[in-house]
């Protein structure tokens, strides 16, 4: 017994040492340090998960406290108390901030101050200072998260038939998009040449008809005068454009091709040039006030175009009626004319000049025998 008794005392001694060391430990860590603290209650109005005795208190980012203590209210289930202890030198006042923020990977909450003004400290005899924290401090992402998908369905929930209706409305116009493509392509296009931001169009390449001065003998000077009016024409032919009537299949267009007016204006000018090519130019004349002419020249535009079927030939039609002074009809004729062809435009071109010619020709010899 005399020799064992060293060793339990000895045992004991560590054991006590051990003791001690724990307890100073957790002193300096829970209870304050060396340093004097200052003892607050803070109120929260929520939850506040996770929040254990012990937990840091943090003003402006930096460690100054920590919990000491944390009570329910029996008298409101929805109020929490919790006691900290601080270091006498933190900046407290009556306005500070208090919420929580969680730190680390595993979320760790921490009571967070944060420092609004400069009022004075609370009175060191005044009852122990109460902080109330903000009332949301509590919840954390997930509880946040969860809130405002909850708040999210029920405003869809709400707002379902206009939704709908809405997206139903989308769908209408996103398919008349797509039906309509290609003359947005077209419109985007037109914006962009008005206003220079996009490609240079491609130069027009312009056109003229030929008055045919080669006639036949004409065997009488006209005894009356003629007046030549505008040829009319469906809206096809009242253009500039070169015509192209394709064989079943897509044709050539010729974008840049235009002849030197409108079509009706161009054959009345070159009608005209041709009577006055046949010598027969104190004979006819365009339609003025001061004119009384014994005849009027009516001349309708059948066919002036570029067809395809069954090979390219240009073909040019009129159908022409001359009417007295009294308004009657004294003859009528349709004159006909058709040049082989090829498919660009500058052969076009050439073949109808080459018809007109052709049907110019007959038209002066006849209404020269008429009038």
């Amino acid at each position: 017994m005399e020799t064992r008794a060293p060793y339990a005392l000895i045992g004991l001694l560590v054991l006590t040492a051990i003791g001690a060391v724990f307890g100073f430990v957790y002193w300096l860590n829970n209870a304050g340090g060396l340093g004097r603290r200052i003892v607050y209650e803070v109120r929260f109005e929520n939850t506040v998960s996770g929040l254990l005795k012990g937990a840091g208190v943090l003003f402006n980012g930096i460690r100054v406290g920590e919990v000491i203590d944390l009570q329910l209210n029996a008298d409101n289930p929805r109020q929490i108390t919790a006691r900290i202890a601080v270091a006498d030198n933190t900046p407290v006042r009556a306005d500070t901030h208090v919420g929580l923020e969680f730190q680390g990977l595993t979320g760790v909450p921490v009571i967070a101050l944060e420092g609004r003004s400069n009022m004075p400290p609370p009175s060191a005899s005044a009852a122990m200072p109460v902080l109330t924290a903000d009332p949301g401090a509590g919840i954390s992402m997930t509880q946040a998260a969860r809130d405002a998908l909850r708040r999210l369905e029920g405003l869809l929930a709400e707002n379902s038939e206009p939704l709908r209706d809405t997206i139903a409305n989308f769908k209408t116009f996103s398919a008349a998009l797509a039906r309509n493509s290609d003359r947005l392509d077209g419109i985007i296009t037109g914006v962009e040449r008005l206003t220079g931001a996009g490609p240079a169009a491609a130069p027009q390449v312009i056109y003229d008809l030929s008055a045919p001065r080669i006639f036949p003998a004409i065997n009488a000077a006209p005894s009356g005068q003629l007046s030549i009016l505008e040829p009319t024409a469906v809206l096809m032919f009242d253009t500039q454009k070169i015509l192209v009537r394709p064989s079943g299949s897509e044709g050539p267009t010729f974008s840049t091709a235009r002849w030197s007016d409108n079509l009706p204006k161009l054959l009345q000018a070159r009608i005209i040039q041709s009577f006055e090519n046949a010598n027969l130019l104190r004979s006819v004349a365009r339609p003025m006030e001061s004119l009384t002419a014994s005849h009027q020249l009516l001349v309708d535009v059948r066919s002036f175009q570029l067809s395809l079927s069954p090979t390219p030939t240009a073909e040019v039609e009129f159908a022409a009626k001359i009417l007295s002074d009294n308004g009657r009809i004294v003859d009528a004729r349709i004159f006909r004319a058709a040049v082989p062809s090829a498919t660009d435009a500058r052969a076009a071109a050439t073949a109808l000049d080459e018809a007109f010619g052709k049907v110019a020709v007959e038209l002066v010899v006849w209404a020269a025998g008429v009038i």
